[in-house]
């Protein structure tokens, strides 16, 4: 490993952990943690190169984000663990439990994505245009190499097709918005993908666990005391 993740650790009982998503911190979870800590041991973590946690050498893909996650648990002795991930945080927890099935137990995906069509247009279209941009110009600033990074997760990645989802084993919710970024087909075609998996739209947009944590709360918790 050439990078040491920043989290946040609070509580006990099995593990949780909380994936944030694109350009974000785990402080995006401020409303989750005390929750989820009276029922579990919730570790919040920085993605490579956000946050507190360092950019390292590695490449900065979906991919490695997973094996950065499999390092973590290697290093806390977490042998499996709950996933809840969070837009590009999803992504991470959907390629991890690809590749890595015997160490999730429970699998919460929120606002993921297989590719960049699953997004809407109105949204991507930017996301896209600023990439073209921000990689014109990432030999001579350190702000447009980092922008091209972030954007390029969002372009670039995970790229999972969907038939390749019929290998999670973990149980799994699929949660959305319904006025996620992420077009609502797309989100049903990932919950019809896994094998047994739960769906659910939350009334609101894409950060439904930030605007709307009660509700959010509520239906994670459900699920994982099934």
């Amino acid at each position: 490993m050439d990078i040491r993740h920043f989290f946040v650790e609070q509580g006990q009982g099995k593990p949780l952990i909380l994936l944030h998503g694109n350009g974000e911190s785990c402080a995006y979870f401020k409303h989750q943690i005390d929750a989820f800590s009276k029922r579990y041991h919730v570790y919040a973590l920085d993605t490579r190169g956000h946050g507190q946690t360092p950019r390292g050498e590695r490449p900065f893909t979906i991919r490695q984000f997973a094996e950065d996650l499999l390092g973590f648990l290697d290093e806390h002795q977490i042998g499996r663990a709950h996933l809840l991930g969070f837009s590009d945080g999803g992504n991470i927890a959907m390629v991890f439990a690809l590749v890595h099935p015997d160490r999730v137990d429970r699998l919460i995906l929120n606002g993921a994505n297989l590719d960049a069509k699953g997004v809407k247009r109105t949204v991507q279209l930017p996301i896209e245009l600023g990439y073209r941009m921000a990689r014109m110009f990432a030999g001579k600033s350190k702000d447009a190499k980092r922008n091209a990074e972030l954007l390029g997760l969002m372009v670039n990645d995970p790229n999972v097709p969907p038939q390749e989802l019929s290998k999670i084993t973990a149980k799994t919710l699929v949660i959305a918005g319904t006025r996620d970024m992420i077009k609502t087909e797309h989100t049903r075609l990932i919950a019809q993908s896994i094998p047994g998996a739960e769906l659910a739209f939350l009334p609101g947009d894409h950060f439904i666990a930030n605007k709307c944590p009660e509700e959010f709360n509520r239906r994670v918790l459900e699920f994982l005391e099934k």
